[in-house]
């Protein structure tokens, strides 16, 4: 009879496979017109799925060594101290403002009433985490050209209750962090950096979401890597960090990890609170926390996939430089600039119409949709204009600096298509081609 070792040898051998037979073989499909060209899909080879085997038959799954292993290797990554990982990044981004809720950041703490500077063209959990919780967002327009918060604006939108600034880098193209950085440290701010649609880029030679107090990730299918659902905040302030662990884990005091009991070698003797002196510190709580763990199987797969994030990262660039290449002399449309110090990893190609053209938005996206091109608005657009602000009232639950001009063009005016890893040549050069008959 066959060992465990060697049983489990030969199942990850037959893995790999049917990794083969199966994924690789469906990868290599020779492009042709009439073939849908997604805006993005998960890019993998047998390691992923080595990984999730590996970790499946452990059966662990929740917290557990992958994703110790993750998020060190994510540390690693980012040059940044702390890394937690979290079940999504909408998680990241509702933990990463929750930790600045917390008491133990005194005079700095977020408290319902307080603002929080951001822009409404945004995906709604940027925003969703500081109206849940009763603080007040306050809305910034856009700029044009980088498609990212109009740092003009930021002190008109600065009061005696704001205390954070929180908002994402578009499309992987980073906000200009040197006049927001400025911003923040003025006026003593928090500054939460939406990194996830931005693993990767840099500003000024360093990674986008380390420059600010928090920064978070997203792991779903789309982005920059993939474990599934999945998620990451990071930061380097060893307080946050202390915070974001005691929060992601149902806001307990206690930081053993998963199965590990009296790291401190107190848990009969302290004092907290109203509790009896030696109440269990593994079931004393100092937040009102959440579960937001993923599972060691997901950190499996995202194991592998920082391996690749460098390819990935290179990839993207390089099919974006190919696209804008064969577009760039149309004068119908803007295409998205790069932003001034920074080399993004771009997420998506974003144009905006110019004004007073005989066509829509709608009609370019349907045409490319009817060609089987894949396109995606700026997510919510201005996302004031959604059915979930209409219960809010301005001025009380929200404030927003002027009417806000820039972003509703772009929510009328703007798209963007595609430039993940795997897409080759051939497909570029359709969407190029396709793009070209319609508005030539």
């Amino acid at each position: 009879m066959a060992s465990p070792e060697e049983l489990k040898d030969e199942i990850l051998e037959k893995v790999k496979e049917y990794y083969s037979l199966v994924h690789e073989k469906n990868s290599k499909k020779d492009f042709k017109p009439g073939n849908r060209i997604n805006y993005a899909s998960r890019v993998f080879d047998e390691n992923e799925m080595i990984n999730l085997i590996d970790s499946s038959l452990e059966f662990w799954l929740t917290y557990g060594r992958y994703s110790k292993e993750f998020e060190k290797k994510l540390s690693e990554y980012l040059n940044i101290k702390y890394s937690f990982l979290v079940n999504s990044g909408s998680s990241a981004n509702l933990l990463a403002f929750y930790t600045l809720t917390s008491p133990l950041l005194k005079h700095r703490q977020i408290k319902r009433g307080d603002e929080v500077i951001t822009v409404a063209a945004a995906f709604p959990t940027t925003v969703s985490p500081i109206v849940q919780y009763g603080a007040i967002p306050v809305f910034v327009d856009m700029e044009l050209d980088c498609i990212n918060i109009d740092v003009s604006q930021l002190e008109n939108a600065v009061s005696q209750k704001t205390k954070a600034v929180m908002i994402a880098h578009t499309l992987g193209n980073p906000f200009n962090i040197k006049k927001v950085k400025e911003f923040c440290e003025k006026y003593e701010l928090w500054l939460i950096e939406d990194n996830c649609d931005a693993l990767g880029s840099l500003y000024d030679g360093k990674l986008t979401g380390t420059w600010g107090d928090i920064g978070t990730s997203s792991f779903y299918p789309p982005h920059h890597m993939t474990m599934g659902e999945g998620g990451a905040v990071y930061t380097n302030n060893p307080l946050l960090k202390k915070i974001i662990l005691s929060m992601r884990d149902w806001g307990r005091d206690c930081w053993c990890e998963s199965g590990v009991d009296n790291t401190c070698n107190s848990r009969f003797s302290q004092k907290f609170a109203d509790l009896p002196v030696g109440y269990d510190h593994k079931y004393v709580y100092s937040h009102f926390g959440f579960n937001l763990k993923a599972t060691d199987m997901q950190a499996a797969i995202g194991c592998a996939q920082l391996d690749k994030i460098d390819f990935f990262t290179k990839k993207r660039k390089e099919n974006f430089e190919k696209l804008y290449d064969g577009l760039k002399d149309i004068k119908k449309f803007e295409i998205i600039k790069k932003q001034a110090n920074s080399n993004p990893s771009w997420f998506g190609f974003m144009i905006t119409l110019n004004d007073d053209l005989n066509f829509s938005r709608n009609d370019l996206v349907e045409f490319l949709e009817d060609n089987n091109i894949q396109t995606r608005n700026l997510f919510a657009g201005n996302i004031l204009r959604h059915p979930l602000f209409k219960t809010l009232k301005q001025g009380e639950d929200y404030r927003k600096i002027g009417e806000l001009p820039n972003t509703d063009k772009i929510m009328n005016n703007s798209f963007w298509i595609g430039v993940y890893p795997a897409m080759d040549e051939k497909e570029i050069d359709f969407m190029i081609e396709t793009i070209r008959k319609f508005v030539d």
